[in-house]
């Protein structure tokens, strides 16, 4: 595994760029999420008539059952997904910073670019635009067009490929939970693991926690600055 200093020869024959959204093209340290967090909480809140408190602990332990707040909604109380969708992404974007810098860098990438979420494509396309990188993107694929199967699902990444003929052996994907690049890695795809600026805690800690380390090829806290290294004249 090659943690630091990626070259441009390690990515020559990507032509496939796969980039989740949360935390990943937008900053861990814009802290958008915090206000999809507390909607969520207020939507289980009101939907099952709990306190905040028992509606976040009910959150959280769907997240972890079934890979996504949503998922556990629909399996246990049959919740109209777009109604939660709309209601948890009805949030403010500009708390995320536009990156021209990242924009100039994905624009350079050689070949098909895709935001892979399991966010909405509502959410993808809004905070994509007030980055300003939307318009580098040849598509998103989101959690409807998973049909509400959350990542890392196999059957999701086999969706993914199959409705865009990704040929995995020319493709990279950008992720901020490791989790989310075993199967990417399984499938003969580039891994690399988004962590948060000024990360603190060491790689090991990320490989202990989530026995991933053979799935990740690289590791980075700045997004724009790997890309710009992997391209040569940028």
């Amino acid at each position: 595994m090659n943690v630091h200093s990626p070259t441009p020869a390690d990515f020559a024959h990507v032509r496939e760029w796969v980039f989740d959204l949360d935390n990943t093209l937008y900053p861990h340290h814009s802290n958008l999420f915090s206000q999809i967090d507390v909607a969520m909480t207020g939507y289980v809140s009101e939907l099952l008539q709990l306190p905040r408190e028992e509606a976040r602990e009910l959150q959280k332990d769907y997240y972890r059952q079934y890979g996504t707040t949503l998922a556990g909604l629909i399996a246990r109380h049959d919740v109209d997904p777009d109604d939660f969708l709309e209601k948890v992404h009805d949030i403010d974007y500009s708390w995320i910073d536009p990156d021209p810098a990242l924009g100039e860098a994905i624009r350079a990438l050689p070949g098909r670019k895709f935001i892979f979420t399991n966010g909405d494509r509502k959410h993808a396309e809004r905070a994509a635009r007030q980055l300003g990188i939307l318009d580098h993107f040849d598509e998103i694929f989101d959690i409807v067009a998973a049909d509400l199967v959350p990542k890392p699902a196999g059957s999701t990444y086999d969706k993914f490929r199959a409705i865009h003929r990704v040929d995995c052996a020319r493709a990279a994907m950008f992720e901020d939970l490791a989790r989310n690049l075993v199967v990417p890695k399984s499938l003969g795809m580039k891994t690399v693991l988004i962590v948060p600026h000024n990360f603190e805690a060491t790689f090991s800690e990320i490989w202990k926690r989530e026995d991933v380390e053979d799935q990740v090829d690289h590791v980075t806290d700045d997004l724009a600055g790997f890309l710009r290294s992997i391209l040569p004249g940028l």
